[in-house]
């Protein structure tokens, strides 16, 4: 990996008109910004769509793009829709904040009357784009009519039962039945993956790359783990036999208990893991790097007995290791991994980072954290690494500052040199943009200097997150420059 920096903003987090940030305006806008502060990489949280809880790493594909983010304008010039039926819907009247509710409520109807225009104009196309993606777009396209059909309920809870268990029958008369709702999801996923392209191709000419993120586990009520049960623990019923977790530490006393389901990874195997190589593969259509998060699940996982309400109870089982990432190294060479492996280090997990070769992460803010400084300290990284001043899952710098122990800010101060002329918040900044550590990114948020009100999630909470957005103009005029002198100073400027 060359020397480099780059900023973390999702997509939902561009301002925007219509209630959340989109493939449009403002994320050109925003390459233009990267460009001329002399950033190569945009970081995005997964982009899939969002279901409960509406978070992107729970998402019902690991393929599909969240219809949310085709953007509204440029289905107008396209002549799909008109500036008087997007202004007929409220959006919410805070654009500093998401309101998905809204998005449910007012988002798709609004889409189908685009399907209404489009889908004989664009009918070639579409045809063209589903062969193209015919591995995963048709279960994903019927996994959604049939969620229509049964009220959005989990598949699990389906009332029909050769539904929820892919009878072949039963999917073909669906197929019949619901081919309209079949044809619309086809088509929102054609839109989203035609804007996308657009943007990916203008960050290119710009210098800009796309890092992704990869969740390590799918949904239970996803796509992938409906129509490919074999691949996944779970009962004939399909229900998980143990789900996803990680055991209590300093930070969460009674762990984090996640509910996904788990891999068959002996069944996977027998394969020579090609559900994984496939997914690799749709993420490859999206990103230039990808971010796989909770990498150490790869060496072992900790599995929880379904029906816990807690991650307490649950066991280190051993993972496929380098059988799988070297599947992944060897078939993928033109993409650029990085091991998100904070959390339960051991020297099985190190090993395992060592011998795929990815960079794993550092985070500034837990070198200075008392309950668990680790090996975070700029002066430990090695070049293989990526410094992060704090994940979207971390307060921004502002926030960390307000929620430290005297005697960790105290460490801060002394240990980067921190002062009022420079500011707390630039000189962490330097701290981590002067480091070793072959890759940089921090948060806009910190870029903005903005406090814990922009903290994008907190971990064990389900309400209020994933919700914050920059405001139109927010960018203040000079910080393009003054990120450019810093990212020139320090060698990362391409």
């Amino acid at each position: 990996m060359e020397r480099r920096s780059g900023i973390l903003l999702p997509l939902s987090a561009l301002p925007s008109p219509y209630g959340i940030g989109s493939l449009g305006k403002a994320a050109f806008a925003f390459v233009d910004f990267l460009e001329a502060a002399g950033q190569t990489w945009w970081q995005m949280l997964p982009v899939g769509p969002t279901s409960i809880g509406d978070s992107p790493y729970q998402s019902p594909s690991t393929y599909a793009g969240n219809p949310y983010f085709i953007d509204l304008d440029l289905l107008v010039r396209d002549g799909l829709l008109t500036q008087a039926e997007i202004d007929a819907i409220p959006w919410g009247d805070d654009p500093g904040r998401v309101d998905y509710g809204l998005l449910y409520e007012n988002r798709l109807p609004l889409l189908e009357k685009a399907l209404r225009r489009g889908w004989d104009r664009d009918r070639e196309q579409v045809a063209a784009f589903t062969a193209e993606n015919e591995t995963w777009l048709p279960d994903y396209a019927l996994f959604m009519a049939l969620k229509r059909r049964f009220d959005m309920a989990s598949w699990v809870n389906w009332p029909d039962r050769g539904a929820r268990l892919r009878d072949p029958e039963t999917l073909d008369r669906y197929r019949r039945e619901l081919a309209g709702e079949i044809r619309f999801f086809t088509y929102l996923q054609y839109l989203f993956f035609r804007q996308w392209e657009a943007l990916r191709t203008y960050a290119r000419s710009k210098g800009v790359r796309i890092l992704g993120d990869l969740p390590i586990y799918m949904a239970m009520d996803s796509a992938d783990v409906w129509a490919h049960p074999d691949c996944f623990q779970l009962g004939p019923d399909g229900i998980p036999r143990e789900v996803a977790g990680v055991p209590p530490d300093a930070f969460a006393a009674q762990g984090q208990l996640w509910g996904n389901p788990l891999y068959d990874y002996e069944a996977m195997a027998q394969t020579g893991y090609e559900w994984w190589l496939r997914r690799i593969g749709g993420a490859e259509t999206l990103y230039d790097a990808i971010r796989i998060d909770h990498f150490r699940g790869f060496e072992s996982y900790w599995a929880v007995p379904y029906g816990e309400t807690t991650a307490r109870k649950g066991r280190w089982v051993k993972g496929p290791g380098m059988a799988l990432v070297g599947k992944l190294k060897s078939r993928f060479p033109r993409i650029q991994f990085i091991a998100e492996d904070l959390g339960y280090p051991s020297q099985a997990v190190r090993g395992l980072l060592d011998e795929s070769g990815f960079p794993g992460m550092k985070v500034l803010q837990f070198a200075f954290d008392s309950r668990d400084a680790g090996d975070y300290l700029p002066h430990s990284y090695t070049s293989n690494c990526v410094c992060y001043t704090g994940t979207h899952d971390n307060s921004p710098l502002l926030g960390w500052r307000e929620g430290s122990l005297p005697e960790d800010l105290a460490w801060a101060t002394d240990y980067l040199g921190l002062n009022e002329a420079e500011g707390f918040v630039w000189g962490m900044l330097r701290g981590g943009m002067s480091s070793v550590a072959d890759l940089f990114i921090a948060q806009m948020q910190d870029y903005l200097e903005l406090d814990n009100r922009a903290r994008m999630n907190v971990p064990g909470t389900s309400a209020g997150n994933w919700t914050w957005r920059m405001l139109p103009g927010q960018i203040p005029p000079g910080l393009a420059d003054r990120l450019a002198r810093m990212t020139e100073r320090y060698g990362r400027r391409a």
